[in-house]
């Protein structure tokens, strides 16, 4: 998507802090961090959200999954962290882009959030 704020960072046209990328994925670090480590693991293809995935991206989704502990080993979260997608405006989705956030270094992450 050409307005989409990560595939702008895919492509470049807006600067990242990279930890990371291959020829599927990015894992960049957030601009508004919530503890000491947080970053976002994201597809460089544009999928829009989780519930826009079918089985042709178990493959990528299975990678990212898979990336996630190896990058927040990597960034200092040895002893844990928190994995979230939020899906959709109501889940959470401020940017339209698949992302997962790795949350960690600290020894107490704030409480999830409650939906009454």
């Amino acid at each position: 998507m050409e307005d989409c704020i990560f595939c702008k960072i895919v492509r470049g046209e807006i600067p990242a802090r990279k930890i990371h990328e291959d020829e599927d994925t990015l894992a960049f670090l957030d601009i508004h961090p919530v503890a000491p480590v947080h970053f976002l693991l994201i597809p460089k293809q544009h999928i829009e959200s989780l519930s826009e995935t079918d089985s042709a991206h178990q493959q990528l989704l299975g990678k990212m999954m898979w990336l996630a502990p190896r990058l927040a080993a990597a960034q200092g979260c040895q002893d844990g962290f928190r994995a979230i997608i939020n899906n959709g405006r109501i889940g959470g989705q401020e940017v339209p882009h698949l992302h997962i956030h790795i949350i960690g270094g600290k020894n107490r992450l704030p409480a999830m959030i409650r939906y009454d």
